[in-house]
């Protein structure tokens, strides 16, 4: 295993010298298996039996609702199968061509600001799209980094390009984001996207953004820039 170059110095306040271990799946992972790994994780990190864990992966296609969502916001509950989730936020689509990425950390050793914890990984997001030329922004009351899509003159339009649902036990994170890379767009339509109908708001991603990206380009760009907000990473293998 190896470990990446510790980064300029971070202003974060989640930044730490002990590396995260980094663990990419190569195959899709089924949701219910990805939750229970997790669970199983954080709970080890907080008992001191494991160390910290960023985990990437891809799943098949489906829905998750988190703590907020809500019943009207499930637009087509028979398009993929749906999935309750502890995560906070509303619904969200998972499947090919997204990169998820678990964030399981121990914030207890890292300040202990849930607030600062989800500033964070939008900065981590902010700064992955920067690699690609891309503009990734913070909005008022909508969780999330959005990409500013509004022609001179026109009406507004904003789109979605990443999303953010997390849960905290015991100080130990677990979900995290999700980074739409690739997916099939319409797949989208079977929900109000975390709650938000607001006209001119809308999904996107890197290649529909013009930007002929894989999978592995995004992870290289987000390990890249994980390292500058949270710190080094060491290569370890994805959860049993």
């Amino acid at each position: 295993m190896t470990a990446s170059p510790r980064s300029e110095i971070s202003s974060s306040p989640l930044f730490a010298d002990a590396p995260a271990g980094w663990a990419v799946s190569r195959t899709q992972v089924a949701y219910p298996q990805a939750v229970a790994a997790m669970e199983t994780r954080a709970a080890a990190i907080r008992a001191g039996e494991a160390g910290e864990l960023v985990w990437l992966l891809e799943h098949p296609p489906l829905y998750t609702g988190g703590t907020g969502a809500k019943a009207g916001d499930l637009l087509n509950a028979d398009r993929f199968p749906v999935y309750k989730t502890s995560r906070g936020g509303q619904y969200t689509y998972h499947g090919p061509g997204q990169r998820v990425a678990y964030v399981m950390l121990d914030l207890e050793k890292r300040g202990k600001d849930i607030r600062a914890f989800v500033h964070a990984l939008e900065d981590w997001i902010i700064e992955t799209l920067d690699a690609f030329n891309i503009k990734g922004e913070r909005r008022d009351g909508r969780v999330g980094v959005w990409v500013d899509r509004t022609a001179p003159g026109g009406a507004l339009r904003e789109d979605k390009i990443a999303a953010i649902g997390v849960r905290i036990r015991r100080w130990v994170s677990f979900h995290g984001i999700a980074l739409n890379v690739e997916p099939d767009l319409s797949h989208f339509s079977g929900i109000t996207p975390c709650g938000i109908a607001e006209p001119g708001l809308g999904v996107t991603s890197l290649v529909d953004l013009g930007i002929p990206s894989t999978l592995d380009d995004a992870d290289d760009a987000l390990q890249r820039a994980f390292t500058r907000i949270f710190g080094p990473t060491l290569d370890a293998a994805p959860p049993a």
